[in-house]
């Protein structure tokens, strides 16, 4: 999670892009929206200046010469956590599944908006920003073997810690919070990511990535159950048998 010096300092992103024509946009438009801006050219050099001063974003270019974006994200999300937005020229559903799955919290495609990929990066600040927040407390949440703790972010089975992302955390907390209630995708989009737009098989990537860490089979899920054409219910007390694993229509 992000340390920021003051309540109001500038949100510090770290823009990785070969191609600086994009950088300089998306550098511009994000500098007066009031955040501080490093640029970055390639992977390693992208991982020297993040080791140097730990940014509050990434905003990584996919397809980078020698480390590629992919590589970035799974390093970076290696060392400590931090929010990541994915740009591609690529619309290839597989690459887009494949970031997503490697950590990045969105992804978007080339060509875009500068001021969609704004109102985004505002978005993410707003969420990891609240959950960083001194007296960011709530009662503990339990479900069977499963706590989570909304003061200090911990989540455990059985009590073994979780090894969870910022927004898998969120994810779980929110299906926690109310449990056996069906929620859309749109729905999680919206509580969850704080997004009223956006790719919903960030969604889906997600809450596979959750029953992986939370399931003891996550292809057949006791817990995270897909109901087919609405969404998703997070069943506290499973005694039947798990369903096959499967995505919301």
């Amino acid at each position: 999670m992000s340390e920021y010096d003051t309540p109001t300092a500038p949100a510090r992103i770290l823009v990785v892009d070969d191609d600086p024509t994009v950088a300089e946009v998306v550098g511009s438009y994000l500098e007066r929206a009031g955040c501080s801006v490093e640029h970055a050219v390639d992977g390693t050099d992208a991982l020297l200046r993040a080791e140097r001063r730990w940014p509050d974003l990434v905003v990584l270019d996919l397809m980078l010469p020698g480390l590629d974006g992919l590589e970035v994200c799974r390093r970076l999300r290696a060392r400590r956590p931090v929010p990541v937005i994915m740009l591609t020229a690529r619309g290839d559903e597989d690459d887009r599944i494949t970031g997503l799955e490697v950590g990045a919290d969105d992804y978007v495609t080339k060509p875009f908006s500068p001021r969609e990929l704004v109102l985004r990066v505002e978005s993410v600040l707003r969420r990891t920003r609240a959950a960083a927040a001194p007296g960011n407390t709530g009662p503990l949440l339990r479900a069977g073997d499963i706590t989570v703790d909304p003061a200090t972010r911990r989540a455990t089975r059985a009590g073994r810690e979780l090894a969870l992302t910022l927004r898998e955390f969120d994810l779980l907390a929110y299906f926690l919070g109310r449990p056996c209630a069906v929620h859309s995708r749109e729905e999680l989009m919206r509580e969850v990511w704080g997004w009223d737009f956006g790719d919903l098989s960030t969604v889906t990537v997600h809450v596979r990535r959750l029953r992986a860490k939370i399931e003891d089979d996550p292809a057949r899920p006791r817990f995270v159950r897909t109901v087919w054409g609405v969404g998703y219910s997070f069943e506290p007390e499973s005694d039947g048998e798990p369903e096959n694993d499967g995505e919301a229509a």
